[in-house]
């Protein structure tokens, strides 16, 4: 849905999308480099070898439509036909529909995801070193001015966006999750579509 409507849309509407998500996908980027710099060999060792990994674990996973969309937008044809293939041609199982033996398929993998720290990581590779602390948490909060709708953030609009298109999803969280649509009302916040 979201790609098929990506591809039907004048280049001045797409790059206006591109645009919007730009310091995002910059934010994604720091975290993506502090993960693999400070956490992608404990956790490949701890978890994803030895297939124990909670965090990739099939229930486990929430993906928000703003993911999505980051996602397509990030993605090339080829890596959205992967990911629809797998989706065509899962069997269940233990582990994210995503994860083969390289990791995650996704070019941008769901926020959930990237910010996932499990408890023995967090001790482990953060323990008493303030400035890495000090670090994972200012992420923590950068993650909020995206994500979590006390004020309009990105992942609102994008799903305002696709909802003033006449699009409906059951990943639209910050539309249907009833905890999430309290929080808005309790800051004041209506569904201001800021996208055009």
């Amino acid at each position: 849905m979201v790609r098929q409507h990506l591809s039907g849309l004048p280049l001045s509407q797409l790059h206006r999308l591109e645009q919007r998500i730009r310091s995002y996908v910059g934010f994604r980027k720091a975290v993506a480099s502090f993960q693999k710099t400070h956490f992608a060999d404990l956790c490949s060792e701890k978890c994803f070898t030895s297939s124990t990994s909670a965090c990739c674990g099939r229930e486990g996973i929430i993906t928000f439509f703003a993911d999505v969309v980051v996602n397509v937008l990030l993605s090339t044809q080829q890596e959205i036909d992967v990911l629809l293939d797998i989706l065509d041609t899962d069997t269940g199982g233990l582990n994210c529909v995503y994860l083969n033996k390289t990791g995650c398929l996704w070019r941008a993998k769901p926020i959930v995801c990237e910010m996932f720290l499990c408890e023995h990581a967090k001790n482990l590779v953060l323990g008493n070193n303030k400035a890495l602390k000090s670090q994972w948490e200012t992420f923590r909060q950068r993650e909020g001015r995206y994500t979590w709708p006390t004020r309009p953030v990105l992942f609102d609009e994008l799903e305002d966006y696709f909802i003033g298109a006449g699009f409906d999803s059951p990943l639209m969280y910050l539309h249907r999750s009833p905890g999430l649509l309290r929080l808005k009302a309790r800051h004041g916040l209506g569904n201001a579509k800021v996208l055009k």
